[in-house]
């Protein structure tokens, strides 16, 4: 369904714009959305701005793409809609990914430091030269937990107006992608984004010329580095307090290389061996 010209406005350029370089290693990733209208909306916001990836985490409505007001408030972006790819966590969703953004309306007491947008694809056009990258929006109502912040290498906030700093889905989204367009843009004049200067080569590289460690390869890492500090009596399972979450803010400043990762990884092998509970794949 198509609103009326007049309520619509076109974004300018060539309607037939190539996506390549960050734009197609860009994914928008809603958690849990509820409304299939700000599905729709969304999947109409990449679409202007010359995205196309949208993932959504166990939406309200499983068939969202099929849903009516999804596709009328698409407006055109339905094939942005259809191809949207559904996933059951946060997890799987930045399965892949060299790095992630979370975008949160409140200030958190764990989790990577907040930046305002605009510094924030500054860090995303350095990182999407190296591989894929996530951009993560909570639920309406409730937004992110804190454990789906705490899985994100970054955090921004949007500073809207504090007397109503209430944005739609869609909206948050709309700005984002507006200013990762810029960025992109900026960055090379062609939609593909440059390291910075003292980074590493593309494909995957760090500082050090080493490759970086994927979203998935830092998880499994946290989980042998939990299961050794309790073998090591350092943790309790019981009463976790937040080492963890302490431990994830650390890494998270970090920009973990791959083999940065295996270290850690290591240590946690032979701590476990060592106290006879073997080695956690």
């Amino acid at each position: 369904m198509q609103p009326p010209e007049s309520n619509t406005v076109h974004a300018a350029g060539d309607a037939h714009e190539p996506l390549r370089g960050g734009f197609t290693s860009t994914r928008f990733v809603l958690v849990e959305p509820s409304h299939p209208g700000n599905v729709g909306a969304a999947a109409r916001a990449l679409k202007t701005m010359g995205f196309s990836r949208l993932v959504l985490v166990a939406p309200r409505v499983p068939q969202v793409q099929l849903d009516p007001e999804a596709i009328a408030m698409a407006s055109g972006a339905d094939d942005v809609l259809a191809a949207a790819h559904i996933v059951p966590t946060l997890a799987d969703a930045l399965i892949g990914t060299q790095w992630s953004l979370a975008l949160t309306a409140r200030m958190r007491e764990y989790g990577p430091p907040p930046g305002a947008p605009r510094q924030a694809v500054q860090d995303a056009c350095r990182q999407v030269a190296h591989g894929d990258i996530a951009l993560v929006f909570g639920n309406e109502r409730t937004g992110l937990s804190n454990e789906d912040v705490e899985r994100c290498s970054a955090l921004a906030h949007i500073p809207a107006n504090p007397a109503y700093s209430s944005l739609n889905l869609a909206q948050a989204v709309q700005v984002l992608a507006y200013e990762l367009r810029v960025a992109y843009l900026d960055g090379e004049g062609a939609g593909l984004a440059l390291p910075a200067a003292g980074d590493g080569a593309a494909g995957g590289a760090g500082a050090s010329g080493t490759p970086l460690a994927t979203s998935d390869d830092i998880e499994r890492m946290y989980v042998h580095l939990e299961n050794a500090l309790i073998a090591l009596d350092f943790l309790d399972p019981a009463n976790p307090k937040k080492l963890m979450s302490r431990l994830r803010r650390l890494f998270a400043r970090s920009g973990l290389e791959r083999e940065e990762v295996n270290i850690v990884r290591g240590i946690a092998k032979h701590i476990l061996m060592l106290k006879g509970k073997g080695g956690a794949k």
